[in-house]
């Protein structure tokens, strides 16, 4: 009994941790540290920058004190000669048929132009990877607050929907029963009929859409794709805190702006390449000792104790001077050159490109707030002549056609109010993400 009690236990622990891990509840700036925590992309960016440490520390053991060792067996199956050798028994001595070779070599580099560019390549390597990671953030920022914001456009749009399928259900009920007592066309009916079904087709694919847009943030957050996500914020929130109209007044200083980063650190990796060319003509200088211990024996008997080895050790220098490669060093030197010239003029191109990023980011985002204080006004006066036509409508004074022009009217202002919200938002993070601010 205890055994099925613990196994019922563990059954039903297991449930609500998984529970747990598929509910999530939470607001945009938590959305985004935990994208940027959790995405896969964004995982891979941080393990990049671990394999650029261990990159750099292996290029920085090159030049590092090196030991090796190794044994070399050898069995002469037929054993080689040179001449006959007799030994002071009269026998011809071939040598020992068996022989172990046991050696340890330090060795240590003295002097290595190549090595010294190589160290300061691994750094820029190292910083070229933490760029990467930078942009990955920045992006994944950008990603998650767009599909956050999406979803709450999604959310919003299905409530608007329901909410106007609501008061037209209403709508052509009371025109139906008008209509059954004659006092109305049967025109009127259709034309909130023709609106209806329009409204249900609307509702339709906002379902399908909110079904896609919380599929897409579970895919920027990291988490799996069926997660049930609660947003804790709401669009208008939203579109109000990203209203800040002191970014438009900020520095276009592009030297802050990680596309620009790359591109310098890029050239800078150029420079060092031909730094590394040029490093090749000069002399290399290497050191080295070694030890070893030689046994030879016509048996297997080397892990005697008794067995005598033969001990030797050296020690050496080499010094390795370049003297004529028919062309080619120059011809590296040259390539490094052109491609230096290249990565010069990408960063001037990135540069001005940024410049021009920027002051259309700015203009865009303008227009959005602009656009967004327009669309809040129209939404208003839309409301009001829907209610006014609706109104006139029911006392006889305006036709259906008329009421079906505000509905419509209206339908189309509320999703244009929809999208500039979202507008605010999306080009607010753009302009932010060029200028590198996320705070």
């Amino acid at each position: 009994m205890k055994k099925h009690f613990l196994y019922f236990l563990s059954f039903l622990l297991l449930n609500v941790s998984y529970a747990q891990e598929e509910n999530l509840q939470i607001s945009l700036e938590e959305a985004v540290n935990y994208a940027i925590e959790n995405n896969r992309v964004a995982k891979n960016a941080a393990l990049d920058i671990e394999a650029a440490k261990k990159q750099k520390w292996e290029t920085t053991a090159i030049g590092l004190p090196q030991l090796n060792a190794k044994i070399d067996y050898q069995n002469w199956l037929k054993q080689q000669f040179d001449g006959v050798d007799f030994n002071q028994d009269g026998v011809i001595d071939f040598g020992a048929k068996q022989s172990i070779n046991a050696t340890a070599t330090l060795s240590q580099m003295l002097f290595d132009g190549s090595y010294l560019v190589g160290l300061q390549s691994a750094k820029v390597f190292l910083e070229i990877s933490k760029n990467a990671k930078e942009k990955t953030d920045l992006e994944i920022r950008k990603a998650t607050i767009n599909a956050y914001s999406n979803v709450l456009l999604a959310e919003e749009s299905l409530n608007i929907y329901n909410n106007n399928i609501d008061v037209l259900t209403k709508n052509l009920n009371e025109t139906q029963e008008i209509f059954n007592n004659g006092l109305t066309e049967e025109e009127s009916v259709e034309q909130l009929q023709i609106t209806l079904k329009q409204l249900e087709n609307g509702r339709n694919n906002a379902i399908r859409l909110k079904d896609i847009a919380y599929e897409m943030l579970n895919i920027t957050l990291g988490t799996n794709l069926n997660t049930n996500v609660k947003l804790t914020n709401n669009l208008e929130d939203l579109a109000m805190k990203h209203t800040d109209l002191a970014i438009l007044s900020s520095n276009n200083n592009v030297e802050d702006n990680i596309d620009y980063k790359i591109a310098a650190n890029d050239k800078k990796s150029k420079e060092l390449l031909l730094k590394l060319e040029r490093s090749r003509a000069l002399p290399t200088l290497n050191a080295f000792v070694n030890g070893s211990y030689i046994g030879n024996s016509n048996d297997f008997d080397f892990l005697d104790r008794e067995k005598q080895w033969i001990g030797t050790s050296l020690f050496g220098v080499s010094l390795n001077v370049p003297i004529f490669s028919s062309g080619q060093s120059g011809a590296r030197k040259q390539r490094a050159k052109i491609n230096l010239e290249k990565a010069e003029n990408n960063l001037t191109e990135t540069e001005q490109k940024l410049k021009f990023q920027i002051d259309s980011a700015k203009s865009n985002y303008q227009f959005a707030i602009e656009k967004h204080n327009t669309s809040k006004e129209n939404l208003a006066l839309a409301e009001r002549i829907e209610k006014k036509n609706q109104t006139k409508y029911f006392e006889g004074i305006a036709t259906s056609f008329e009421l079906r022009q505000a509905q419509q009217q209206l339908y189309s202002s509320q999703q244009e109010y929809l999208q500039a919200m979202l507008d605010v938002i999306t080009n607010k993070v753009e302009l932010e993400t060029i200028l590198n601010q996320t705070k």
